[in-house]
């Protein structure tokens, strides 16, 4: 198994940045460009990466009153993740994503998954930005 975190603190009280982060209906405007979901019934979701690819049935769960967020594949097992959204006072919020991928055949190389979380998390700060300047 191989596994991957990242954090990144956010000037925002942490119930917004879990709405963002949690809204299925907005969730590709902060995860990596190639990853595309679409909502099936809750909290089944069908997962592609890239234009070309295959889709995959995954599962997401939202947990509100944890600030949480996880999904995994269904058929295949071959990742998995969270993302948690913490408040760290005076209203801002840290938020953590791990990725546990449990193929090494499957799994990209670890680069391309720190850049990728990392692009990610400055994706998803700007629409928490943007979010908190709506009236």
């Amino acid at each position: 198994m191989t596994e991957y975190e990242a954090s990144r603190t956010m000037a925002a009280l942490p119930e917004l940045v879990y709405d963002e982060a949690a809204d299925l209906r907005t969730m590709e405007r902060w995860l990596p460009r190639d990853l595309h979901i679409e909502p099936q019934e809750p909290p089944a979701v069908t997962v592609s990466h890239g234009a070309e690819a295959e889709r995959e049935r995954a599962l997401v769960r939202a947990e509100h009153d944890q600030l949480r967020v996880e999904w995994g594949t269904r058929d295949n097992g071959h990742y998995a993740g969270w993302l948690q959204v913490a408040g760290i006072g005076a209203g801002a919020s840290e938020v953590t994503v791990h990725l546990s991928f449990f193929d090494p055949d499957t799994a990209p190389p670890g680069a391309q998954v720190e850049a990728a979380l990392g692009q990610s998390l400055d994706r998803l700060a700007d629409q928490v930005e943007m979010r908190a300047d709506q009236p």
